[in-house]
């Protein structure tokens, strides 16, 4: 049995006569990717609980551009993975050290040199409560390889659980400080609950606290809170006014006062 070959198309490049192409490329990743499926979340709170993360790390990052954040967007990082539409993304995640101000209808990772996800939380529900801390878990610590994961169902105030990556054993589960925060590393915030009215809707909320212990406002309430200091301000600067201007009348009185005593003595206070 002949085997018939281009010698136009192949080489000789080992000893044991391996044939090989000289224009032999690695396929291409997927270009046809879609980035929406028309799926909701699972409530109107879940979308609010999201959308609460994603604007207070904007929010508290705003003096830098250097990172990303989004939510409840596919995330691609293999072919096999795209052409099967086998995984969909985090409700909330966080990429370190990339141009933030790159437009993204997703993340996908052999668009981005190779980066994942450094910070995930996901908002569990009943039903996903299982796939969350387990086959996404898998996924998220030995494919994505991301340091900080966290999980919390926005209608269970007890639900919050973190887990760090360590190198050489996988995920290990935060400790909660004496608040029930757990710390976020890769962020350097904590994450931990708040009790309060967003969007009109009253619920305990997953909320950032910087290292002192502060809330990270939502842009909204920094703005409220830039607007109150200074009313404050201002409402000071006008005490003060009122407090000199008072100071001038007083001051205006003695000295009247004064030139009526003198005029009583027959000393005009003019010629002094």
């Amino acid at each position: 049995m002949s085997v018939e070959t281009n010698p136009e198309k192949i080489s000789l490049t080992t000893p044991e006569n391996i044939w090989v192409e000289d224009d032999w490329e690695p396929p291409m990743p997927p270009t046809d990717l879609i980035f929406d499926d028309g799926e909701p979340l699972e409530s109107n709170r879940h979308r609010i609980a999201m959308n609460v993360l994603i604007r207070s790390l904007q929010q508290g990052y705003s003096d830098i551009s250097n990172f990303f954040t989004g939510g409840n967007m596919f995330i691609y990082y293999s072919s096999s993975q795209a052409r099967n539409r086998d995984f969909k993304g985090p409700d909330f995640f966080a990429v370190l050290n990339v141009d933030g101000r790159n437009d993204r209808q997703g993340w996908v990772v052999w668009e981005e040199n190779g980066r994942y996800p450094d910070v995930i939380v996901e908002l569990m529900s009943p039903s996903t409560a299982r796939i969350d801390k387990g086959p996404k878990k898998d996924i998220y610590e030995q494919v994505f390889r991301t340091p900080n994961y966290f999980i919390y169902d926005p209608f269970d105030p007890d639900s919050l659980q973190g887990w760090h990556l360590d190198p050489g054993n996988g995920y290990q589960e935060l400790q909660p400080n004496e608040r029930g925060w757990l710390w976020c590393q890769r962020l350097g915030y904590w994450l931990g609950t708040w009790e309060g009215t967003i969007d009109r809707e009253t619920a305990v909320w997953l909320r950032f606290y910087d290292e002192s212990g502060n809330l990270v406002p939502l842009p909204e309430e920094a703005a409220q809170r830039e607007a109150e200091m200074a009313q404050q301000e201002a409402q000071a600067a006008q005490q003060q006014a009122q407090a000199a201007q008072q100071q001038a009348q007083a001051a205006q009185q003695q000295a009247q006062a004064l030139a009526a005593k003198l005029r009583e003595m027959g000393i005009d206070p003019d010629n002094l």
